[in-house]
């Protein structure tokens, strides 16, 4: 279950004692304005923390740290190259470029940088999203949270005194180099590093990336500096490069919305990809991706219109037609879902997930013959790739609804092999076996599926559905509840049958409400009018 809140209600160290006590293992995403941070964990410990828009590719920060040359990371680009699959830090450390021991110790020390960032963190919004994993990293770790909670503290109180003489990253310092040397003073040994880079020129965010240090490390400098009067402030970065600016501002938002995206805040992704339209209308990717949000939020003609920019302005790419056709087949425009499927599947060649989804929206046409001929195309087309489970419902339907039902069920069992718990192929097994005339064993599968996965509306409206057509009202009638409970707009023969079974009841006035919330979402069902006018209750 997804833990959301706000860091003014709940601060960012009780959040994670939360997660390490609860030993849980997922995403935490953090987000703050315009900044976004994550933190992985599993089961308790951080493995992965990383701060959007910042600079933490495992190279560039191991030569900004004097940790290897930049020679040395070119040759183990060029070779990783050559050895697919192999990661860098694993390629640097068997050229000898580094030891694994500073490799770790290095990455280690990044993450934590990361994590002590984010509790400087005092407003804006968390999220948990359980068993979400970091991409293939470099490098993951094991670390207790509790043993980074002091020293996050610490950084608090003092970030909050660095803020307010380094309010903003975009600011440009230069340090008085006269007044330094004459003071004689002793600085740090962070200060000396970063000395030649406060030049006038680079602003805080270059600064910190051209360190290689951690943000608090360098304003914890920058402030001494300013507070001794050895640097002052001459400008922003942002005032003479507008141009610039929007293009950092567009791949801010866009690397934004991507992490939004990825941590299930659809909201907030859509939030920044739309920000990315409005400084480029042209951003043909930022449509796809809100093309994709709607998807997941079942807002059909959204996602139609999203895709069909994104198609206009990235060009006709398969995967940007597969995701129109979708959108029109589910928004039920089955023509057009036809005609865009086709020029996807001419465009990609043999593709299996493209012909998948042009056999489905066959079935949707109920041309079964077709959809069967797509699907075993799909089959052919990816050799020795697994395929999905959603192959298997769509190609055991096609044969179920040409009576193939033998076949159906074979087809039906050879995928709850390859995905034992899927609940639509355990529901059209149930279906299944009920056409052949074993309603036992099919309400075995329906009853038994339902343990596994009780917040599916469909299966609760599957079982009541035989329960009814074995004349067993009560037990149809506590299964219609849970469905309609779980999904009000099911559909309107389910209000019908407990209509029905209320009757049976000589629950009248119950009856004839259920019959008109049917009759309300279909008014083309004569059955509830029949019923009413029965009864006298049609007005």
């Amino acid at each position: 279950m997804a833990i959301k809140g706000s860091l003014k209600e709940a601060s960012l160290a009780d959040v994670l004692q939360l997660l390490t006590l609860g030993g849980k293992t997922g995403c935490l995403s953090v987000a703050d304005r315009n900044q976004f941070g994550y933190i992985y964990f599993e089961k308790g410990r951080i493995i992965y923390a990383s701060i959007v828009n910042r600079r933490d590719r495992l190279g560039d920060l191991l030569v900004k740290a004097g940790k290897i040359t930049q020679e040395q990371l070119d040759a183990a680009i060029e070779r990783q190259s050559r050895e697919r699959g192999k990661r860098i830090g694993e390629i640097l450390v068997a050229q000898g470029s580094i030891s694994q021991a500073a490799l770790e110790a290095h990455m280690r020390l990044q993450i934590e940088e990361a994590v002590y960032f984010l509790f400087t963190w005092s407003q804006g919004s968390f999220n948990f999203e359980t068993d979400v994993r970091p991409d293939a990293q470099d490098f993951l770790v094991s670390i207790n949270p509790e043993s980074l909670l002091l020293e996050g503290a610490r950084r608090i109180d003092e970030w909050s005194l660095i803020e307010k003489k380094i309010p903003s990253f975009d600011l440009i310092f230069a340090v008085d180099r006269d007044r330094l040397t004459a003071s004689q003073v002793q600085l740090t040994q962070e200060q000396d590093h970063l000395l030649p880079l406060f030049d006038g020129q680079r602003d805080v965010q270059q600064v910190i990336e051209d360190s290689g240090l951690g943000e608090f490390d360098v304003g914890k400098s920058l402030y001494g500096l300013i507070t001794a009067g050895f640097a002052h402030r001459v400008g922003r970065s942002r005032s003479s490069q507008a141009l610039a600016v929007d293009d950092i501002r567009v791949q801010e938002y866009r690397n934004l919305g991507l992490a939004f995206l990825k941590t299930g805040m659809m909201e907030e992704a859509a939030r920044e990809f739309r920000r990315v339209l409005e400084l480029r209308a042209t951003d043909g990717t930022a449509s796809f991706y809100l093309g994709l949000i709607a998807v997941r939020q079942d807002r059909w003609a959204d996602a139609v219109e999203c895709f069909r920019h994104a198609a206009e302005r990235l060009g006709a790419r398969p995967p940007v037609l597969a995701n129109l056709a979708f959108a029109y087949e589910r928004a039920g425009r089955l023509g057009e879902a036809e005609g865009t499927y086709a020029e996807a599947a001419s465009r990609a060649g043999p593709d299996a997930r493209i012909l998948t989804g042009w056999a489905i929206a066959a079935l949707e046409r109920g041309d079964f013959p077709t959809a069967q001929a797509r699907l075993d195309r799909a089959r052919e087309v990816s050799g020795e790739r697994q395929l999905p489970a959603l192959w298997f419902w769509a190609r055991a339907l096609a044969a179920a609804a040409q009576e193939a039902f033998d076949e159906a069920e074979v087809i039906i069992r050879q995928g709850m092999q390859l995905f034992p718990r899927n609940p639509v192929l355990r529901n059209n097994l149930a279906a299944l076996l009920e056409v052949v005339g074993d309603p036992e064993r099919s309400e075995e599968v329906l009853r038994d599926t339902l343990h596994d996965e009780p917040s599916l509306p469909q299966l609760s409206k599957n079982l009541g559905d035989l329960c009814y057509r074995t004349e067993r009202y009560e037990e149809a009638w506590e299964a219609y509840q849970k469905a309609v409970k779980l999904a009000p707009d099911l559909g309107d023969d389910v209000y019908f049958k407990l209509g029905n079974i209320a009757y049976k009841r000589d629950d009248k006035e119950r009856a004839a409400a259920l019959w008109k919330t049917a009759l309300g979402m279909n008014p083309e069902n004569e059955q509830a009018k029949a019923n009413l006018q029965t009864i006298g209750a049609l007005q």
